[in-house]
C-alpha cells in the first residue's frame, strides 16, 4: 500500500473508532482569555440554541482523534506554489486534492474538484421551493514554504510529541486545520439531522498565498453564497482587512575594480561585500547574513559587543585571518513572523543592518551593493515598523490602525541586490499617493548617495471594510459562549484574506485575539485545545446560521 493509502486507512480507522465509541470528554466552556479581556460568568454570556451546544459537544466528543489523524494527511503534501505548475499537475496538489476527496467520501459530504478550487459540501435537508440558500465557508489549502533547517522536523510531518499540546506543522494554522475543523463540523451536524435550508458550502481555494486570479476566473461563473465565513485569520469577528503592498527595487552592482580604486590608498580598509536575508514576501525574516573583508581585531570586538546588546537576536561570528586581519561572516538570527504582525518578529534584516551601521567605523564602509543595502536599511526603516523614516510614507486608521512595514527579502543576484519590502495599508490614502511618497522618498535617498537604483515597483493592494453583514451578531455571541469573554467586537487584522472576494464575508478564527498567530512562521503550530474549541465554535455557528429557524 502507498504511503497515501496507509494514512487514509489510519484516518478511517479512527474514524470508526469515533463513530463506534463516543469519548466522555468534553472541552471546558471557558478558556483562559488575554489578560486585557474582560470574562464573565457563564450565566451572563449569550445563550445559544439547544440544538448548536448539544452537537457542538458531541463533535468534540466524538471525532477528537479522528480529526488529528486528518491532519497529519494534509500537513503531509507540501503543498506551496511551484512555478509553471498548476493544482492539477503539481504531484502534492494531487496527492493533497485525493486526500480531500477521500475524507469527505468517509465523511459523507459531497465533493467537486474545479482544478484551483475544491467545493465540499453539506446539502440542504429542509429546502424552501427546492432552492436552499448556502452559508459558504473559505479557506484555502495552499501553503508558504518552510526552511527545513529551522523544524524540529519535516514541517511536513505532523508533530505532537516535541511540545506536549501542540500540533506542529506546516499548515496547521493556516490554513489546513480549518478545513478540517470545517468539514468535522460538518459531519457533526449530518450525524445529528440537524434541519437546515442553508447548504453548508467550504470552498478551498488552492493558490491563496500566491495569485488570485484563478479564483477570480472561477467566481466569475460560479455563485457563491450570500453570506460567507472565512476561517483563515483570527477571533472574534474581523470586519476589516488591510491592503497588502509591497514596494521593490534593485541596488547596482559596484565592480570590484571600483571598489579597488577607491580602497587602493589603504589596503586594509574593511569592506562590506555580502548582505541579505529573508526567505519570501510575507515573512518577517528570521535569518540575514553578511561578509566583511578586512575585519581588524578592534572592529571585531565592536561588532560583537553591539550585538551582545540587541534585544531578541542572535549572532554567530565566522572568520577566517590572515595577518591580523579576517574575513568575517556574520550569521544573524531573530524571529520569524507573519509580515502582516511585524510586531511579533524580530526582524533579522533590519537588526542585522543595525549592527553595520556607519557609525560603527571612523569611516563609512567603501560604497559597495552591500553596504549601500545597509544604508538604505538603516535609513528608510531603521527598526521600527510603521514607516517612520520612508519619507511621508507613515499613517493609520482609528479602526485600521496604523500602516505596516517590514523588509521581508533581500537576494543578491547578477543585477545587483533585489530587496522587498512588504507593507500593510489601512484606509486613508489613495493608492496613487502612497506610490507617489514611496518615489520621493527613494528619490532622495538615491540623491543623497548619488545612485541609481534599478527595478523600482510598488503595489498597493486594496483594504477591505465589510459593513452589514447578516451574520456578525451571531458569530459574535458564539465567540462569547464558548470563551467567556464579555462583549466582544469586531477587529481589523493586517492580514489579507480571499474574504475580499465574497459577498458578505466575515473571518471568524482560527486564532484567538492576543495570542500570537504562528502561520508564516518557522514553527507554525496550532493547540490541541484550540483546535478543539474551533470545533466546538464552527459546529455552533454553522448550525446558528443554516438551521431552520
Amino acid at each position: 500500500m502507498s504511503q497515501s493509502g496507509i494514512q487514509h486507512a489510519r484516518v478511517r480507522r479512527a474514524l470508526s473508532l469515533a463513530l463506534l465509541t463516543a469519548s466522555s470528554w468534553v472541552m471546558p466552556q471557558c478558556i483562559a482569555a488575554p489578560a486585557s479581556v474582560t470574562t464573565a460568568a457563564h450565566t451572563n454570556v449569550p445563550q445559544l440554541s439547544p440544538n448548536a451546544l448539544k452537537v457542538a459537544d458531541y463533535a468534540v466528543a466524538k471525532y477528537d482523534a479522528a480529526m488529528v489523524q486528518s491532519l497529519t494527511q494534509l500537513v503531509s503534501f507540501n503543498t506551496q506554489a511551484v512555478e509553471g505548475q498548476t493544482p492539477d499537475t503539481n504531484p502534492a496538489f494531487v496527492g493533497f486534492k485525493s486526500s480531500l476527496k477521500q475524507l469527505s467520501q468517509d465523511l459523507g459530504l459531497d465533493y467537486a474538484d474545479h482544478g484551483y478550487v475544491v467545493l465540499i459540501g453539506l446539502d440542504a435537508n429542509s429546502a424552501v421551493n427546492n432552492e436552499p440558500k448556502k452559508l459558504g465557508i473559505v479557506t484555502h489549502g495552499d501553503v508558504q514554504p518552510a526552511n527545513p533547517a529551522l523544524w524540529a522536523q519535516s514541517p511536513y510531518l505532523l508533530d505532537t510529541q516535541s511540545e506536549p499540546g501542540k500540533l506542529i506543522g506546516r499548515g496547521t494554522e493556516d490554513d489546513k486545520g480549518a478545513i478540517v475543523t470545517a468539514m468535522y463540523a460538518m459531519k457533526a451536524i449530518k450525524d445529528k439531522h440537524i434541519k437546515r435550508d442553508r447548504r453548508i458550502e467550504l470552498l478551498v481555494y488552492l493558490a491563496e498565498e500566491s495569485d488570485w486570479e484563478p479564483l477570480k476566473t472561477f467566481l466569475a461563473s460560479y455563485t457563491p453564497a450570500d453570506m460567507n465565513i472565512t476561517i483563515d485569520a483570527e477571533y472574534p469577528v474581523v470586519t476589516a482587512e488591510k491592503g497588502w503592498s509591497k514596494i521593490t527595487f534593485t541596488v547596482p552592482n559596484i565592480t570590484i575594480s571600483n571598489i579597488e580604486a577607491k580602497a587602493e590608498a589603504s589596503t586594509q580598509t574593511p569592506t562590506l561585500t555580502a548582505f541579505s536575508g529573508g526567505y519570501f514576501a510575507s515573512q518577517v525574516p528570521q535569518q540575514a547574513e553578511a561578509e566583511i573583508e578586512a575585519v581588524s581585531p578592534a572592529l571585531l570586538t565592536k561588532l560583537q559587543t553591539r550585538a551582545a546588546a540587541q534585544q531578541g537576536m542572535k549572532y554567530r561570528f565566522e572568520n577566517h585571518c590572515v595577518d591580523k586581519l579576517c574575513n568575517l561572516h556574520i550569521f544573524a538570527d531573530g524571529k520569524a513572523a507573519h509580515s502582516s504582525t511585524p510586531e511579533d518578529g524580530v526582524n533579522a534584516v533590519t537588526h542585522l543592518a543595525a549592527l553595520l551601521s556607519p557609525e560603527l567605523n571612523d569611516k563609512p564602509w567603501p560604497q559597495t551593493s552591500a553596504s549601500l543595502t545597509v544604508a538604505a536599511m538603516n535609513e528608510l526603516v531603521g527598526l521600527g515598523m510603521y514607516a517612520e523614516q520612508f519619507g511621508d510614507l507613515a499613517y493609520k486608521d482609528d479602526f485600521m490602525g496604523p500602516l505596516t512595514l517590514a523588509p521581508t527579502v533581500v537576494v543578491q543576484t547578477q543585477k545587483g541586490t533585489e530587496v522587498t519590502i512588504n507593507l500593510r495599508r489601512p484606509v486613508g490614502k489613495t493608492p496613487e499617493l502612497l506610490a507617489k511618497q514611496a518615489r520621493e522618498a527613494l528619490a532622495l535617498w538615491q540623491e543623497k548617495h548619488q545612485v541609481q537604483l534599478a527595478d523600482i515597483e510598488s503595489y498597493w493592494g486594496e483594504p477591505m471594510v465589510m459593513k452589514g453583514a447578516p451574520q456578525q451578531q451571531t458569530l459574535l455571541d458564539v465567540f462569547a459562549h464558548f470563551t467567556g469573554i464579555v462583549d466582544p467586537k469586531p477587529v481589523a487584522i493586517g492580514g489579507s484574506t480571499n474574504s475580499k472576494l465574497f459577498p458578505n464575508a466575515l473571518s471568524f478564527g482560527p486564532a484567538m485575539p492576543g495570542v500570537e498567530y504562528t502561520g508564516h512562521t518557522e514553527k507554525e503550530f496550532i493547540t490541541h485545545k484550540q483546535f478543539m474549541l474551533n470545533l466546538k465554535m464552527y459546529t455552533a455557528a454553522f448550525i446558528e446560521l443554516s438551521a431552520v429557524k
